[in-house]
């Protein structure tokens, strides 16, 4: 009897630490299998970790860019700004010479006269890249244009030719005129514009709804004839104005029957 309780004492000693052993090897298991489950699902949400030594990627130089000038060849006294990415000291903003050239730190004299923006980009990039620079990014903007003209006729003060400076709309052409005439028609102005064919075209404008912002500024490009008419209203007015004045002070006016 005696040995039967001790028998069944060591079978119940011997459960228990089966059980034991069993929880204690299972407890790294689950650890095990939780900590592999985090790890993928870490490299899963993060699939595109840069690597330590990688380089980082430069962002791009954005500039503004006017309508209609992608094809303009720099000229004699236009201002050029020019920018260099990361290096501000090479940061200017220069006038072309009556040769075409611009002087800019390093490299010294540039002809730029006769090329396109881009073409004058890539011209620095070359100098640039020859003794100083690795790979650099060159940003160039027109910010004049002296070889640029635009016709402004009709009902203004000063009717003519003007050069364009920089970005000009219509608005602007208007005030480099002088302003509108005593006789102007602002809802009726017109701008006539040459397509590639040569063939011109005219968009009306009023300029009284562009100033109370209902219809859009519209930029002025080369070549471009701008026409404020006259109000017919107006000129009737002021020629029965100008009738009754003479009438009144010529004494031949009235000839009695």
């Amino acid at each position: 009897m005696r040995f039967a309780k001790l028998v069944l004492s060591t079978c119940a000693g011997m459960a228990l630490a089966c059980n034991a052993i069993a929880a204690s090897d299972e407890a790294p298991r689950v650890s095990l299998r939780m900590s592999s489950e985090l790890t993928s699902s870490l490299a899963s949400a993060a699939p595109s970790a840069v690597a330590p030594n990688a380089p980082a990627a430069k962002p791009a130089i954005t500039k503004p860019v006017v309508q209609g000038t992608k094809d303009y060849r720099i000229g004699p006294e236009d201002l050029i700004e020019i920018q260099v990415f990361g290096v501000d000291q090479l940061t200017r903003t220069v006038r072309v010479n009556s040769r075409g050239n611009i002087s800019l730190p390093l490299i010294g004299n540039v002809q730029v006269g006769g090329l396109t923006g881009s073409e004058a980009e890539a011209v620095i990039v070359s100098k640039l890249s020859e003794s100083y620079l690795q790979d650099p990014q060159v940003s160039l903007f027109i910010k004049e244009y002296t070889n640029q003209r635009v016709t402004v006729e009709g009902a203004v003060q000063k009717p003519g030719i003007y050069p364009l400076r920089g970005q000009t709309t219509l608005l602007r052409a208007i005030a480099v005129a002088g302003g509108q005439g005593s006789l102007s028609d602002l809802s009726n102005i017109v701008i006539y514009r040459a397509d590639s064919t040569g063939l011109r075209t005219g968009m009306t404008y009023d300029i009284e709804k562009i100033r109370r912002g209902e219809q859009d500024d519209p930029t002025v490009l080369n070549d471009d004839v701008v026409v404020v008419n006259r109000s017919p209203a107006r000129v009737v007015l002021k020629d029965s104005i100008f009738r009754d004045a003479l009438d009144a002070i010529n004494p031949f006016s009235y000839i009695p029957k």
